[in-house]
């Protein structure tokens, strides 16, 4: 019975937050060399680069955006984690600061698909993009119901940010919330939605303010 009880209550949230973000990163990491190696370089504005022995500073750019993932990751899982924790805490719920980074860690899985979608669409379907097409791009988000070469700059970044993965991303976070402090599930909702959903659109609103 007890036996039973215990594999009702695991749950991914109770896997070891540092070895999911080193798959996490690891995953990203290979994804990213991928969108970079068989679809980035082989635009015509690389081909031309390239032609030209301009690609080195390229090359360098990339190798940083690599090394780079576990730092930017890191950055962002101790911001929301920190958010959502002030968020418990404001409603009295008692979770601890590791437990939010674990959940904030978990919940990151999400956006992979949508990296893993860009790659399969540009690899088999659009196989000529440019690379202003190629950077554009984001699935299941709201910069795909407009024409990217009508906008201004300053719309891309929060039209590809409102996607339908950042909407699971918020239930996915809730979900881990409830189950780290085992209370009623509206209240993790009003936590979510109050500290982690709130500060993702005001950030949203100061980015279109400051854009420059």
């Amino acid at each position: 019975m007890n036996s039973t009880e215990n594999a009702e209550d695991h749950s991914i949230f109770d896997t070891n937050k540092w070895v999911f973000f080193l798959v996490l990163c690891l995953a990203s990491l290979f994804l990213l060399i991928v969108k970079k190696t068989f679809i980035e370089n082989q635009t015509a504005a690389f081909e031309v680069l390239d032609s030209q022995g301009e690609m080195g500073i390229f090359h360098t750019i990339n190798a940083l955006q690599y090394f780079s993932i576990p730092l930017i990751y890191l950055f962002k899982f101790t911001v929301i984690s920190f958010v959502i924790w002030i968020g418990s805490f404001m409603f009295g719920y008692k979770i601890t600061y590791s437990q939010t980074w674990q959940v904030a860690v978990i919940a990151e899985a999400i956006f992979l698909i949508p990296e893993l979608l860009k790659v399969l669409w540009f690899l088999f379907v659009d196989m000529d993009p440019n690379l202003f097409e190629i950077r554009a791009f984001y699935p299941l988000s709201l910069i795909n119901l407009a024409n990217p070469y009508e906008l201004d700059n300053r719309w891309f970044y929060p039209l590809k940010a409102l996607n339908i993965f950042e909407v699971i991303y918020w239930f996915i976070l809730v979900g881990g919330i409830h189950y780290k402090a085992k209370k009623q599930k509206n209240i993790a909702y009003a936590i979510v939605f109050s500290s982690y959903v709130l500060f993702f659109l005001l950030w949203l609103g100061f980015y279109l303010l400051v854009y420059k």
